[in-house]
């Protein structure tokens, strides 16, 4: 009996050994037989932020916003220089104020999500708050003047003084102003901004004026090319031709028209008579280097038809039409003597 009683001992001991063996080398982890180490995955690298980029992000924004990544998008753009000239970036400060007017429930968290930024460049952030038509813009820039100090003087001109506002924004003082109306509407679906551009449309027969003209045709050449591609705006150009005056209505109804059947090209030849008339018989303010500079990189391809009124298409200038940016260069824009 001693005997069956050690030897049951000495197989306790073994198995107890065994065990504690066994959970050691799980507690370290270490393999019970040589395995092979797998390579790690490459990621693929991270898409270069261009104007482009950015512009082809904001033009689909709308069909799903996701105003929590406005923020790092906005120093994006402070980053590669896009607020570097501010006549040339209405369609990011519309961007910024359609965002704005469209979330004020977190309008002041996404703000201060976007600093820092460059002294120079907080002017679009003061402007994106006036120009957003939000409901008590004014108590909302004031929470930031302590971040901005440098803009005082500029905030306090829209405080208190006669800085524009979405609503008083005059569309024929710069090409931005269009821009800055189709950024607003990129920013939160409103019609605010396409109302306003829709007024800009009998501007395209002025025969009196050189720069409203160009204006006018810069705005039905935008709308134009946006209908095509925008069902929702369509529709709703369509329920404005019983609200619009004649002239205006008459002009919007050749847009749709030229939308719906795809012939946008006929009002592409008219922009590009206008600009023609421009270089040909402008006066002094259309030899405006600075107004030039202006409609130089003006949003949504107007550069475009002045690169093709100029012959310089062939140079291979980039434009995308449907919200992005047309980077025409500015000695492309200029008239001849």
């Amino acid at each position: 009996m001693r005997a069956v009683i050690s030897a049951l001992a000495m197989m306790m001991l073994a198995l107890a050994s065994g065990a504690a063996d066994a959970q050691r080398r799980g507690a370290l982890q270490l393999p019970t037989s040589p395995q092979r180490q797998q390579p790690p995955q490459q990621q693929p690298p991270p898409q270069q932020l261009t104007a482009q980029t950015i512009l082809k992000w904001i033009n689909a924004y709308r069909e799903k916003p996701e105003p929590e990544k406005v923020p790092e998008v906005v120093k994006a753009m402070s980053g590669i220089g896009l607020f570097k000239e501010l006549e040339q970036a209405g369609v990011y400060q519309g961007f910024i104020a359609g965002v704005i007017a469209a979330n004020p429930e977190i309008a002041e968290k996404l703000i201060a999500e976007m600093f820092p930024l460059p002294p120079e460049d907080q002017v679009v952030i003061v402007r994106a708050i006036a120009y957003s038509g939000l409901r008590g813009w004014k108590e909302l820039l004031q929470k930031f003047v302590e971040r901005m100090p440098t803009k005082k003087v500029l905030i306090e001109h829209h405080l208190y003084g006669k800085g524009a506002t979405f609503d008083t924004l005059d569309l024929k003082a710069s090409p931005s102003h269009i821009d800055i109306m189709w950024g607003h509407y990129f920013g939160s679906g409103n019609y605010k901004g396409i109302d306003r551009i829709i007024t800009a449309l009998p501007w395209s027969k002025d025969r009196n004026n050189v720069e409203t003209l160009t204006l006018g045709s810069m705005a039905k050449w935008t709308l134009a090319t946006n209908l095509q591609s925008d069902p929702r705006l369509l529709a709703y150009t369509k329920r404005q031709l019983e609200t619009v005056p004649k002239d205006a209505a008459k002009e919007l109804r050749e847009v749709i028209t030229a939308a719906e059947t795809y012939e946008t090209g006929a009002i592409r030849k008219q922009a590009v008579a206008a600009v023609e008339e421009l270089r040909r018989k402008g006066p002094e303010f259309a030899r405006n280097v600075s107004w030039w500079g202006q409609a130089g990189q003006t949003a949504l391809a107007f550069g475009c038809i002045v690169a093709s009124a100029l012959g310089q298409v062939e140079v291979g200038i980039p434009c995308v039409i449907g919200g992005a940016l047309s980077n025409v260069a500015l000695k492309y824009m200029v008239p001849t003597e």
